[in-house]
């Protein structure tokens, strides 16, 4: 009866046999470890990843981005503009009996030049039936699908140059150019790809492949089925993950972390960084702006980021 009576109570303090487990709760641990040896810092992440791969760990077989859908470019002046601007093509559609004018022939002469394009000659009823209606004016570029890495693969492509990854990740970015600037952008400061999720999100369009003015050929763009876990995913390989918040803890400037493996995160003009990918972020930083202006767009946030980072590194 005693043994319940003691159980039952609501009497606060040490159990018996606690063996004196609160007093020492209470005693100092010793000074603080440096940040290669605390568990979850970002640069005990890096450090990690680095002895796996000294050890010869190779990554799991795993299946590429996927594919987009091919992409028809349409009208004389955008078909021209998407020859000059070296938009991959696969087909050019020409009307049977098409009025022969400055256009036109650059548009021959440039598919000729760049070889490996098909001129196909049709009726007006079948480009009516092929552009769903638009003014296509004689001309239709057929642009091949986009074949997308995998978010991994840009890391591995990284530690391949020896060198520490700089990728830039896109959150709810829908428009195209922002999309191509990026990638532009990437290429001029060393960086080794972008991450795009593969829902509500820019892909490499026509648009795209113009604004990057020819770089897309050489800065590959990933396409992360849900991008909050490949972030993950470039956390646990050691890299730190940055996002860009108007209100964010700490200014570019002063940020450690770009002087590693870091992935940069970049959300919409508008809504910023969604709630999940946000909370994943390491680090949330600002770039200081004096003129007062609320925002930038992506392409040009992402250069600024991308300058700090590259200048640290050489």
């Amino acid at each position: 009866m005693a043994a319940n009576n003691r159980r039952m109570s609501g009497k606060k303090g040490a159990q018996v046999g606690s063996g004196g487990q609160r007093r020492r709760g209470l005693e100092g641990k010793g000074p603080t470890p440096p940040a290669e040896m605390r568990k979850g810092h970002a640069k005990q992440r890096a450090a990690a990843a680095k002895s796996r791969r000294a050890q010869g760990a190779r990554p799991q077989a795993r299946r590429g981005g996927g594919k987009s859908t091919s992409e028809l470019v349409v009208g004389r002046n955008p078909v021209v503009e998407a020859l000059r601007e070296g938009v991959p093509a696969s087909t050019l559609y020409v009307q049977q009996f098409i009025d022969n004018d400055e256009r036109v022939r650059e548009a021959l002469q440039l598919a000729a030049e760049r070889g490996g394009i098909n001129l196909m000659e049709a009726p007006r009823p079948e480009l009516d039936r092929m552009t769903n209606g638009l003014n296509h004016q004689g001309l239709v570029l057929q642009v091949p699908p986009y074949e997308y890495a995998h978010p991994e693969d840009l890391v591995d492509a990284a530690h391949d140059e020896g060198e520490d990854p700089l990728i830039v990740a896109l959150d709810g970015v829908t428009d195209p150019r922002n999309l191509g600037a990026v990638v532009r952008s990437v290429s001029a400061f060393g960086g080794h790809g972008v991450v795009v999720p593969e829902r509500r999100a820019a892909g490499m369009t026509a648009g795209a492949w113009k604004t990057s003015a020819g770089t897309a050929a050489r800065t590959p763009v990933a396409r992360a089925t849900n991008l909050t876990r490949a972030l993950e995913a470039y956390k646990k390989a050691g890299i730190a993950v940055v996002g860009l918040a108007a209100d964010g803890e700490a200014e570019i400037g002063s940020l450690e972390a770009l002087d590693g493996p870091v992935v940069i995160v970049v959300g919409s003009e508008g809504k910023g960084l969604s709630r999940l990918v946000g909370e994943t972020c390491d680090f949330r930083v600002r770039i200081p702006m004096p003129g007062g202006a609320e925002s930038l767009n992506a392409g040009v946030a992402a250069g600024i980021v991308l300058y700090e980072a590259a200048r640290r590194r050489v």
